[in-house]
């Protein structure tokens, strides 16, 4: 027998999206925000020959840097206003949950409920400026000695005006992609900081398809190998919904309890956990961490020592340093936000005081055990997924050249904030659709 949710989540179609109005407007809000969003990765940062910057791109735009320019988008090989994209906000929301973990006073406030999480949100709004400042200061300093094989430069500006306004436009590009992922989160739909970083990899998907066939009809890529990763890029899609579903359920037993002459309880429940409790995550933070060292060698290299000249040699595509590093974080970020998301000594406390309990694990210590050596073992499997995912890309790019859009990363990230906003599609239309029932028993009551 299906339950009253999954009736009315069979019912829903665009009639039902038609009526609610609201969810009109949040739809309509959040397509605006990105395209106000697109338009800036358009505009050109004050100061710089964006034809000198694009022809050093293509020279020295690999590794973490191309990822970055994905992830923004195309607006940092075009050194536009969003050239830094929303990272800065997200290192320092990684720093500020570091910090939480090991500081005292810090994880106090975050206990304080709502009061609490306002307080870590205006830190890492705080936190966001140094960093930004930090990193536009140092692509500042990198641009200043770059110049193409013709010998044009980069800069067409003085030195402390170009510096002065490359981290004022940067930083005010990060903070206003900061506000309007916050204004998409209050007043649209879905994550607005995630549905940022999907429109920035899905409008540069066109071009990347076109430069793929381009190589197909130059006979640089064979047809065979382009079909093959097509194919492959279907099978990766329905293998990160597969994961991105899959759960461990833990069947939970609740004890009967008689209150006066009826009886209370005795039913079985399940807690799901998730295969990959941190989603895109890990990803996205291990190449937010890496960007700011990547940055400065690969902008600098040319003129700096040879160590450095060393080191970005290291961190191009496919390159043990480079593979390593980023593999190393992503499995980091992968325990480390599993265990800030999910919690077994909280949640076998809260277990113990409503009265349930997992069928042959006694309450207290012995469950939240049970619950840790589970997580662990799903995290290693979940962690072992977004590695395998993400050092697809660097195979495709080293061996076939392939644009860095048909990677696993990439399409992690698309599928996953896909699914999370239609998700919250799916939750407002049912809210939409309770309403008008009560509505519905409210008139009938009353004649």
């Amino acid at each position: 027998m299906a339950s009253a949710a999954e009736q009315l989540a069979s019912n829903l179609n665009f009639g039902v999206l038609a009526k609610a109005t609201e969810l009109k407007k949040r739809i309509w809000f959040t397509l605006l925000a990105l395209v106000v969003y697109r338009l800036g990765t358009w505009i050109p940062m004050p100061g710089v020959d964006p034809h000198v910057l694009g022809d050093l791109f293509k020279q020295s735009g690999g590794g973490m840097l191309g990822m970055f320019d994905m992830l923004a988008g195309g607006a940092l090989h075009r050194m536009t206003i969003f050239a830094l994209n929303i990272m800065p906000y997200i290192s320092a929301s990684i720093i500020l949950q570091l910090m939480t973990t090991v500081i005292p006073s810090l994880e106090a406030v975050k206990k304080e409920g709502e009061s609490g999480r306002k307080k870590i949100n205006q830190y890492t709004r705080y936190l966001t400026v140094v960093i930004a400042v930090m990193q536009a200061y140092g692509i500042a300093v990198g641009l200043e000695g770059m110049t193409s094989s013709r010998g044009s430069a980069v800069m067409m500006d003085s030195h402390l005006l170009f510096r002065f306004s490359t981290v004022v436009t940067l930083t005010g590009g990060t903070l206003f992609l900061m506000w309007l992922g916050e204004q998409i989160t209050a007043r649209g739909i879905g994550q607005g900081t995630s549905l940022i970083i999907m429109a920035g990899i899905v409008a540069e998907l066109p071009a990347a398809i076109s430069n793929t066939l381009e190589l197909g009809r130059t006979g640089a890529l064979p047809v065979l190998v382009i079909i093959g990763i097509l194919v492959m890029s279907v099978a990766v899609v329905a293998f990160i919904v597969f994961m991105e579903r899959a759960q461990r359920r833990i069947i939970v037993q609740y004890p009967k309890r008689q209150v006066g002459n009826k009886m209370f309880g005795g039913e079985s429940s399940h807690l799901p956990l998730k295969v990959n409790t941190s989603g895109v995550i890990p990803p996205i933070f291990a190449s937010s961490i890496l960007l700011m060292p990547v940055t400065i060698a690969q902008f600098t290299a040319s003129g700096g020592p040879e160590w450095l000249t060393t080191f970005t040699a290291l961190m191009g595509r496919g390159q043990p340093l480079y593979l390593a590093l980023y593999l190393s974080l992503i499995v980091f970020f992968s325990f480390f936000y599993t265990a800030v998301v999910f919690n077994p000594v909280d949640t076998a406390e809260n277990l113990k005081k409503y009265g349930g309990f997992i069928p042959g694990i006694r309450p207290g210590k012995n469950t939240s055990d049970y619950l840790d050596y589970v997580l662990t073992r799903l995290t290693v499997v979940g962690a072992a997924y977004l590695s395998v995912l993400s050092i697809l890309p660097e195979l495709l790019i080293s061996k076939f050249s392939v644009p860095f859009y048909f990677g696993g990363t990439s399409l992690l990230i698309v599928v996953s904030v896909t699914m999370d906003t239609v998700a919250q599609v799916q939750s407002h239309l049912l809210a939409h659709q309770y309403e008008g029932l009560i509505k519905k028993s409210r008139l009938r009551g009353r004649r």
